[in-house]
């Protein structure tokens, strides 16, 4: 007789080049490589990233995009897993309720401040089981309690709190790909040859919305702060910025809105500001390390005010290069104290510029205190070999750790607990062909 695999469902933004999209493959890849289910995927786009992560002739990849699900399903999933932000959990196109598998498993990194809006807390509560990405989006989920008014009455008629049992399950950082090497792919190469400076910090994020010190990566006050440090400093001598990033896109307008806002911070500097590089766009992930390990970049820098894991954080930390970031939030799980350089801060509340339907007003997030900071960034650049034998352990650490392997491992830990009952009722969100999209070249670098 032969037995029949439970059948899991994944759900999310597979093809996509997004923290989510990193996500939804690294769990694809856990279940294959466990070997005890039938997989199938429902692929879903993410805002505006490109759908181009996946290559169909790239071993890693084909076993994904043999798994995509193109027909219905002709069975019920066993395990429904939903990677996405909680509002969307077990939603129907019309905007009820359902129940797709006989098990349903949301993940989610969360938000990155101290409290999930209301309609986060209902979609946790439509599931069986919430994955977190860290200790601290678990503590959100777990901690954030509404009060239920009577409009009426003004009486306080109970609470609105996650009542669904939820786990950590972190992301776990492919080794193959990740790892100190010479080895350096030659566009990226090319690129940083334009940069006379030996000595550069990596700055990694996406420029989002809200005023000087109030985006959620703190990118505006991270140039000011390394301004103000080496101001005045020797053209010869100081260090530079690298700053990989975007705003919410890849566009030509996108890279011109970010070149403004850097110019606009360096403009009262004049002469004496040391250079700041730009680097927009997509890189792949053999990119993305090649320029993690370039002989320039000596070390990132991180004044996050909140991450819900903080995954280039970890990518980098693999080259055992100085790590300087916040101390708040998803990338204490793995940046150890003794190995990094955590920078002290306080909670603030949200400036309404930053604020959106995620990131609620009177939530609270981390700001670094730039005067510590603007003292250890300098100090790395005066006692770099210190801190190069300070980090040293860190990837040790991170591959002992929060590999993949290591990340499959309790991933399927968590699956084997999983108890499906019989069926329930099925129904499934309608199915969305993901569209085909040109790859992107690897960005130009600009000098701001």
């Amino acid at each position: 007789m032969i037995k029949i695999k439970p059948l899991v469902v994944v759900q999310g933004p597979v093809a996509t080049r997004s923290g989510y999209g990193n996500h939804t493959r690294d769990l694809v890849r856990s279940l294959i490589a466990m070997n005890k289910y039938e997989i199938q995927i429902i692929s879903l786009p993410w805002g505006a990233c490109p759908m181009n992560a996946l290559n169909d002739k790239d071993p890693k990849d084909i076993p994904i995009i043999d798994r995509f699900l193109r027909t219905q399903l002709t069975r019920q999933a066993d395990i429904f897993i939903q990677v996405s932000v909680p509002n969307e959990f077990c939603i129907g196109p019309d905007g009820k309720e359902v129940r797709p598998g006989k098990f349903n498993i949301g993940v989610t990194a969360g938000v990155e401040t101290n409290i999930l809006p209301t309609d986060c807390i209902e979609g946790c509560n439509r599931m069986d089981l919430i994955l977190a990405t860290s200790k601290f989006t678990a503590q959100t989920i777990t901690h954030t309690v509404f009060e239920k008014m009577n409009n009426k009455t003004n009486q306080k008629e109970g609470e609105l709190k996650c009542t669904t049992p939820v786990k950590v399950l972190f992301e776990g950082a492919d080794l193959d790909i990740y790892h100190k090497t010479d080895k350096l792919d030659k566009s990226v190469v090319d690129e940083l040859s334009q940069i006379p400076e030996s000595f550069c910090y990596l700055m990694v994020g996406h420029w989002i919305k809200g005023n000087l010190g109030q985006d959620r990566k703190d990118i505006g006050m991270t140039i000011k702060t390394f301004c103000e440090t080496f101001k005045n400093t020797s053209l010869k001598n100081a260090p530079a910025l690298v700053f990989k990033g975007s705003g919410a896109g890849f566009s030509i307008m996108d890279r011109d809105m970010i070149q403004n806002k850097i110019s606009d911070i360096l403009e009262p500097y004049g002469d004496n500001a040391p250079n700041v590089y730009l680097l927009h766009g997509d890189l792949s992930d053999h990119e993305m390390n090649s320029l993690y390990n370039h002989p320039k970049i000596k070390a990132m820098i991180s004044f996050t005010k909140g991450e819900g894991y903080g995954r280039p954080l970890a990518e980098f930390s693999l080259t055992g290069k100085p790590v300087i970031a916040s101390n708040f939030s998803g990338q204490l799980d793995f940046l150890h104290p003794e190995y990094c350089s955590l920078l002290p801060g306080h909670l603030t509340e949200v400036d309404t510029s930053a604020a959106d339907r995620f990131i609620l007003k009177e939530s609270k997030w981390f700001t670094v205190q730039y005067n510590y900071a603007s003292k250890i960034i300098k100090d790395v650049f005066k006692n770099y070999k210190t801190y190069l034998e300070k980090s040293r352990k860190q990837p040790h650490y991170i591959r002992t750790n929060f590999s993949m392997d290591k990340m499959t491992e309790t991933f399927n830990d968590i699956l084997s607990e999983v108890k499906t009952p019989e069926k329930v009722e099925l129904k499934l969100p309608k199915l969305k062909t993901p569209s085909k999209m040109a790859q992107i070249k690897l960005p130009k670098l600009n000098k701001v």
